[in-house]
């Protein structure tokens, strides 16, 4: 994260500010704690660049703690991708870690640490055992604007608690049949300071710890202990947690109270949470719920499917680490909810890779043209590898009198300011020579599946020897030396800004049946060699990235990153 004045944005100034006050102990820690129930999104990324990201300014570290205090909906897989993201994006992780990795965190290595922090709040008079079902409670709890009442478990015995809890603990009862309550304000305005649950059952197998445990703290809980246990001096989380702030804040009071928070260098650590708004785009979902049912229910091949707003599937796409770095920057860090418009990432990855991408030639709607006066063996054209970078070299790439250009190129009956290749008019065949079309031959059904024409055997490399202006330039690709590839032209995965206006339950209808056009046609020779994930800009047609599952030399397969121009301008 650079020095921009996006990067001064409150968070910043409020670490700064306690960094001045000698809050951190001299050094300021932060983490990023997804859950291992999915893949990490493009929203995900922009909490990754700000935690990290302010770690790296102010000389500290930053964890990776996967909160995995949800067994139901966690696995290795996605515990392993989240690593893999990460590190891809840019980061790494730092810190002591409790694993044999530094700096990386579990948060059920601290269950039996929390489940003690349990006890103590039940002996303390602090935490109850409450049967009450869902349902049930709500009524007790009331309203915002109304006290709740207390369940008939609130005043009960410290003694009858931790026995009713061990035995929670111990797998005598169903999940559900029982929880563990905080005790602390029936009459709060804020809810979820009502006597929240910290502890439920769910015999469930936990992915890391198999059937050690059936009952599985609540992240409320969990979230604070972990932080606070970790010496973490910032904890950043989006907007929807300022609610539950209060209660963030109750749980480290309580672990001071029992001598729990670290020292360090003198300091007692004493962690804070601040909320940021989470990232919006539109045109896209990004609950994992319902990415997981495009997933699940075949919409898109996988969570790295291009089209996903996923990390891996922006990869796969072609999206550059780079640009996601930098559209989040420009997104910028505020308290107020937005949207964001997708074609602010697509300018970042076009910026990028204008100036780093190797320049090819390919035709993905081919038309045969035939150079009917041409004669010998093939020339080599030369052409840069990349205009922006003299230090790419050049590359040579055979023409041999028969090509490929695309059909888009040619029309039998030029429309004004067309000047591209029709009959009677010269076109510049891109490094090659002058070409003058003269005719062309259609099949049954009317297409055009041959154009003929005469090139000016003065104007090899492009230019007329008589000095003569021709205005339109096209690529192509040699008919004997090309090679089949194929081509995947993605676009939006929704056709509607918000797929989700009509709620949940109705955002596939709003799928957008154009969002992957599957083509064939030609490349020059060398993207044969191609390694998979490696970028292009395939000259005049747009962003393209060799596909890194599906790409081989006998089978190019490409991915369409972005379109070569927009009129998309950011502010």
């Amino acid at each position: 994260m650079n020095e921009s004045d996006t990067s001064r944005h409150f968070l910043r100034q409020w670490i700064e500010k306690d960094v001045a006050e000698g809050k951190t102990g001299g050094k300021v820690v932060t983490r990023f704690p997804p859950e291992p129930n999915g893949y990490i999104h493009i929203g995900h990324a922009k909490a990754v660049c700000l935690d990290f990201g302010m770690a790296e300014i102010f000389g500290g570290e930053c964890h990776l703690r996967l909160d995995d205090t949800n067994p139901a909906k966690e696995s290795d897989e996605y515990a392993e991708n989240i690593k893999k993201d990460i590190k891809w994006l840019g980061f790494n992780w730092s810190g002591e870690g409790d694993g044999s990795e530094k700096g990386f965190y579990n948060a059920s290595n601290m269950f039996d640490k929390m489940y003690e922090i349990a006890e103590n709040l039940i002996m303390a008079g602090q935490a109850y055992c409450c049967n009450l079902g869902q349902e049930e409670w709500k009524v007790y709890r009331g309203v915002p604007e109304r006290p709740g009442s207390p369940s008939p478990s609130r005043d009960t015995s410290p003694e009858r608690n931790l026995k009713i809890f061990r035995e929670m603990r111990d797998g005598k009862y169903a999940d559900g049949e029982w929880c563990l309550r905080a005790k602390i304000d029936m009459a709060s305005p804020n809810i979820h300071f009502r006597d929240p649950v910290i502890y439920r059952i769910r015999h469930v197998e936990h992915y890391h710890l198999g059937d050690k445990w059936c009952i599985y703290p609540m992240y409320d809980f969990a979230h604070p202990i972990e932080d606070a246990l970790e010496g973490v001096t910032h904890s950043m989380c989006t907007l929807e947690f300022e609610v539950h702030r209060p209660l963030y804040d109750w749980v480290v009071d309580r672990l001071d109270e029992m001598g729990m928070l670290p020292v360090r260098n003198g300091v007692k650590i004493r962690t804070e949470q601040r909320e940021f708004a989470r990232l919006n785009i539109t045109y896209t979902v990004m609950s994992k719920r319902l990415l997981l049912q495009l997933v699940t229910e075949g919409h898109v091949s996988g969570w790295d499917d291009p089209r996903m707003p996923t990390v891996c599937g922006m990869r796969r796409r072609g999206y550059t680490p780079g640009a996601i770095r930098e559209f989040c920057e420009r997104v910028g860090v505020t308290k107020v909810e937005s949207e964001s418009d997708p074609a602010l990432l697509e300018w970042c990855v076009r910026e990028e890779l204008n100036q780093t991408a190797l320049r090819r030639m390919a035709v993905i709607d081919p038309v045969k043209v035939v150079v009917d006066n041409w004669e010998g063996p093939a020339r080599d054209v030369e052409l840069p590898n990349n205009p922006l970078d003299e230090s790419a070299g050049q590359r040579k790439i055979p023409f041999g009198g028969e090509i490929w250009i695309d059909r888009a190129d040619f029309m039998e009956v030029p429309e004004k300011k067309f000047f591209r290749m029709a009959p009677g008019q010269e076109v510049r065949l891109r490094g090659a020579c002058i070409f003058k079309c003269t005719g062309f031959v259609k099949d049954a059904t009317g297409k055009v599946v041959e154009i003929h024409g005469t090139w000016d055997t003065d104007s090899w490399g492009g230019n007329a020897a008589d000095g003569r202006k021709v205005k339109g330039t096209i690529h192509w690709v040699d008919f004997a030396s090309g090679v089949p590839a194929e081509f995947r032209l993605y676009d939006k995965l929704f056709t509607e800004k918000d797929p989700l206006k009509d709620g949940p339950s109705e955002f596939l209808k709003y799928m957008n049946g154009e969002s992957l056009k599957t083509v064939k046609g030609f490349v020059e020779p060398l993207l044969s060699t191609a390694s998979p994930g490696e970028r292009f800009q395939f000259e005049r047609t747009g962003y393209f990235i060799a596909d890194e599952k599906d790409f081989t030399p006998e089978a190019p397969v490409f991915n369409r990153t972005v379109i070569l121009k927009d009129s998309y301008k950011p502010a």
